[in-house]
């Protein structure tokens, strides 16, 4: 996937918080430290630096979920992050999003902390972000 077809997806997936552009996804790409996992319906962007690894997103085209890409990605993630030497994974979920909290919750996941306010939808509004992590 290049990085157009990569915003293509995030914007299906995503309003809140906002889709990433091309560009953003070119810029994170030309990151030694960033990593694409990417399964037909689907693909996960993470990073690591030092030993943490942080998941970036997540996005799993709406009509192809609840048959296993999610599973499949968050697990390549792991395996990647781990091969790269990362001992512990983060990464920020809405809190409303009660699906991504199920799947990240089925591979090893805890709570750790509120970020209120973090996300901004485009009305204005604002939701909290959950922390999540995940020793690897």
């Amino acid at each position: 996937m290049d990085p157009a077809a990569l915003a293509q997806l995030h914007a299906t997936c995503f309003t809140t918080p906002r889709p990433w552009s091309a560009a953003e996804f070119a810029d994170l790409l030309a990151s030694p430290q960033c990593f694409l996992c990417i399964e037909a319906t689907g693909f996960l962007l993470g990073r690591v630096v030092a030993d943490e690894a942080e998941l970036l997103t997540l996005a799993v085209d709406p009509q192809a979920r609840r048959q296993g890409t999610g599973m499949k990605l968050v697990t390549a993630f792991s395996v990647e992050a781990r091969s790269r030497g990362a001992t512990t994974a983060f990464l920020e979920v809405a809190a409303s999003n009660a699906a991504a909290q199920a799947l990240y919750g089925c591979t090893g996941w805890t709570e750790a902390g509120r970020r209120k306010r973090y996300y901004h939808a485009p009305d204005g509004s604002a939701e909290d972000a959950l922390v999540l992590v995940q020793a690897l």
